[in-house]
Order: structure tokens, then sequence, then C-alpha cells
């Protein structure tokens, strides 16, 4: 049975091919605009994503003023981009009114700091002032994924004053699981559950169910740490306060797995050296460019373990032999140092692995690159005597496997938190330092045995 994803990646082709028809055989535009508009926000950036840049225009003009900034919230921010250049101050301003006020932020941080002012400057006060604060905070923190609409009590009210107070308003922020309880400096004492306040006595008072246990969240904490203390507490919304304790906004479970996408996105991304916002179909003149500056940085990896090897040219020369069985040493070397690699990147976002179990980690990778080492190095050397009916060069290359499986286990589990720790990105560099690694030493101990032993 396919699952939902695989269904909505299905749906989003059918829609794409249907436009691609209509627009190859220039049909009736106004029945794609009624197809286009009948659809969900989410579905329309999934087809705004999935179609090459001339096909985007078309859709993007067709796209109803009224959801334009709900599909712009749900794409990425490279093609983001690429949409508000088109749109003037005025435009973009008129389609961010009715966004939540963190999604606004988003929005316009893909704009230039002139273009932002022009923006701000044409909305009304209060939407001014309230995106103003969120843009004032970094991106990556709390202060930047909050949203000000928050609804706040007082500790003394009884519950039903609060009951009359909430439908006062014509509606409620969305994701409000909770109130938040302030004093009259509006300082952040605890939280009022929606199912407490709607299930207990309505002559209590709130500071008699409120609960004081939970923790507000420093409007400075990075947005992993965020991420991290939602899935830890199950939470749906928390408090965001400032260094006085006075509370600024709320971050809800949407932006949190908004910013578990975008932490997932990087780490595939920037294993082959690209931006997690890369557009798929980005213009070639954009997508060159970025992709040329990982190749460069290879071409000079790659140099360098070239030299290693004219370094033993001479022993090369002679057995002809170690050129064909070269590659397989270092393949052997990068496949293990990539798992190991994986999997420390991986335990390192998760906080999973910090000083006092690194140790262990490395000890336990050690020695199981050292058993497959011993395993594959076996099976390898087997193969090359009989390959080459030669003993010698059988135990060269099954003791280079060994030497190059070990040193991939050891760089894998070493350079994220050194890259780390020198403020390198670990997803982003540690990938081709490894790779440089294991091919140096595969070479360096494969041609350095064989010139012991041959020479």
């Amino acid at each position: 049975m396919p699952s939902i994803e695989e269904n909505n990646i299905n749906n989003t082709q059918k829609h794409l091919s249907l436009v691609s028809d209509v627009l190859e055989n220039n049909g009736e535009m106004r029945s794609v605009k009624r197809m286009l508009n009948g659809l969900k926000p989410v579905d329309i950036s999934r087809l705004l994503e999935s179609s090459p840049p001339p096909t985007r225009k078309v859709l993007w003009s067709m796209v109803d003023d009224d959801v334009r900034g709900e599909v712009l919230q749900e794409i990425s921010d490279d093609l983001t981009g690429q949409i508000l250049k088109t749109m003037n101050t005025q435009e973009v301003a008129d389609i961010t009114e009715d966004l939540d006020v963190d999604d606004v932020a988003d929005i316009l941080q893909q704009l230039p700091d002139r273009i932002i002012l022009e923006v701000l400057e044409a909305m009304t006060e209060q939407n001014r002032s309230r995106v103003e604060t969120v843009l004032s905070y970094e991106e990556d923190t709390a202060g930047g994924l909050m949203d000000t609409d928050i609804i706040t009590v007082r500790p003394r009210f009884t519950l039903d004053v609060v009951i009359r107070y909430l439908r006062r308003h014509s509606e409620i922020p969305n994701s409000t699981d909770q109130l938040f309880v302030v004093n009259q400096d509006d300082v952040f004492l605890g939280t009022l559950s929606m199912s407490k306040l709607l299930t207990s006595d309505p002559n209590i008072s709130v500071r008699e169910i409120m609960r004081t246990d939970l923790e507000a969240l420093p409007i400075g904490m990075e947005d992993s740490q965020v991420a991290k203390l939602f899935e830890q507490n199950d939470w749906i919304s928390a408090a965001v306060v400032d260094d006085e304790g006075k509370i600024v906004g709320r971050v809800t479970i949407d932006d949190v797995v908004d910013v578990i996408i975008e932490d997932a996105d990087h780490s595939l991304m920037s294993l082959a050296g690209l931006d997690e916002d890369e557009d798929t179909f980005a213009p070639l003149m954009r997508t060159t460019p970025r992709r040329a500056i990982w190749l460069g940085i290879n071409l000079l990896t790659a140099i360098l373990a070239s030299s290693v090897i004219n370094i033993f040219q001479d022993t090369i020369d002679k057995v002809v032999a170690l050129a064909v069985l070269m590659p397989i040493v270092a393949s052997m070397g990068g496949v293990a140092g990539s798992q190991t690699l994986t999997v420390v990147i991986r335990g390192m976002a998760l906080g999973k692995i910090g000083p006092t179990n690194q140790e262990w980690l490395l000890k336990r990778e050690i020695w199981s690159g050292l058993l497959n080492g011993l395993l594959w190095a076996s099976l390898l050397g087997l193969i090359t005597s009989w390959w080459f009916d030669d003993i010698t060069m059988a135990f060269i290359i099954a003791a280079a496997t060994v030497i190059n499986l070990v040193t991939a286990a050891v760089g894998g589990t070493l350079l994220p938190a050194i890259l780390q720790k020198i403020g390198a990105d670990p997803a982003l560099s540690a990938g081709v330092a490894l790779t440089t690694l294991t091919d140096v030493v595969g070479f360096m101990s494969f041609l350095g045995l064989a010139t012991l032993f041959y020479l």
C-alpha cells in the first residue's frame, strides 16, 4: 500500500504532467489556473519546486494573491529568494500581511537589507513592530523561530475569567495547547494547559492548577537545542523569554519540524559540498559556481593523493600489478571511513557524543575496523594470490587493507570533533578530509610495503 509521502509525490507528478501538456500545446490556461488554486498551499509549493524555471514563472503568475504567502512559507529559501526578486515591495508586504510573524521574518530574510526596510515601511505599524522584533534575533535561535502572537494570563484570575477572556478573541493562535502565566511585569511564571482550563472547576484560580516545572526557552538558544528539548519533552509549544525572564514570544512544533528538516537536509547535502537550500531546478549559472568550489577543493586533495603515488613511480614501473590493485585499498578505506563518519556525525547532531564517551566509541570503531580489515584482507589476499600467483603481493595488499581500515575508523571518529573545535562544519568538510586521509594512507602503506619487499 503506498505511503502518504508516495501519494503526495505521485499527485505532484500528475499535476506537473497536466500543466506541461497544457503549456506545450498552448491549451486553455484558465483550466490550469483553476486546478492550481484548487490545491492546498503545500501542494502548490511542491508543484513549483518540481518545475523547471520557465514553468515556475507561469505557475506563480497564476497563484491567487491570497494564498501566495502561504505558498512561500512552504518552499525552500533558495526558491523563495528567486520568486521575491520578481515582486515589488508592496506585493511582498501584501502577501505576508496575514502570516505568522516568524514566517514573515523567514520570508523577508531572503531579501537584501535595503528591500527588507522598504517592505517593513509598507506594513502596518503593528505588523512592522512585531516583525522587527523577530528580525532583530539570529535566524537560528529561539528568538528567530518565535512567534510574538501569544496569550498570557495572571495567576490570580479564576478559570472562569480566563475562559471569558478567550471568548473575546475572534480566534486564538494556531497550536495553542497552553496559555502562559506571567506577573504584572510579564515575567514568565508557568503554564496553564488548555485541557486543565476546560476540565477544571471554573471557580478556582490559575495559580492552583498552573505548572511551574516547565522551563522557558532563552531567547538566544540555538535552534538545534530547541528541537532537542521539544523532542525530549514532547512539547507542542514553549515560551521564549529574554535575559530578564520576561516572555517575548513562543516557539511551536511546526517551527521545530522545519528545523529538523533543515538539519537533515544540511547533513545530506553537505556530504556533497552543497547548500541545504539547493534548488533542484536552479538555473545553470547558479548551480555551476556552487559546485565548482568543491570540485576545486577535491582536485587539490586528488593531487595530494597522486603525489604520494608519484613517490613510488619506480616501484610501480617494476611491478605493474600494483597499478591494478591500488584502487582497491583506497576504496575499502573510503567506504569504511564513510560508515564511521556517518555514525559519528549523526551522533553529534543528536547530542549523543561528547568527551565522556568518545574514547569508548573510538575503541569500538578501531576494533570494528581491525576485525573487518582482517576478514576482508584475508579474502582479498586469497584472490590476489590466485590472480597474480604471488604470495608476497597477497600479503602486501592484505596488510595495507587492514592498516587503511583502522585508519578510516580513527579518522572517521576523531575528524568531526577536531573540525568542530576549529569552527568548521563537520558535515560539510569531514568527508573531503577523510577521503584524502584514507587515499594517502592507503597508497602510502600499499606502495611503501611493496617498495620494501620488491626493491
